[in-house]
């Protein structure tokens, strides 16, 4: 993770290529704002919009971890490392009350 523009961080690395997946319409129009943003920030940077195959569209960050923390079986939805990172962040969350 990065603790900075999201256009510093591609510089930093060396990258002149953001890449953004898109799952529905309603998706476009933020992403669209950002990638302005990005190139008024700085116009080398492209963004490039990738869509998800039909089979990850319904998927969102929001839903997995809401699944997660109820107890659900996350791990069709993300990789083995994501699923055991997430499951780390919510036991120090329970632990922590």
């Amino acid at each position: 993770l990065f603790e900075s523009l999201l256009v510093d961080f591609v510089k930093s690395v060396g990258a002149y290529i953001i890449i953004r997946g898109l799952r529905a319409v309603s998706d476009f129009e933020y992403e669209f704002q950002m990638a302005s943003m990005n190139a008024r920030l700085d116009p080398k940077i492209e963004t490039v919009f990738l869509m998800a195959s039909d089979q990850y569209q319904f998927i969102s960050s929001r839903f997995v971890k809401e699944i997660a923390r109820l107890g659900g079986d996350i791990g069709y939805f993300v990789t083995p490392g994501v699923k055991k990172s997430l499951d780390s962040h919510l036991l120090g969350k329970i632990k922590a009350r």
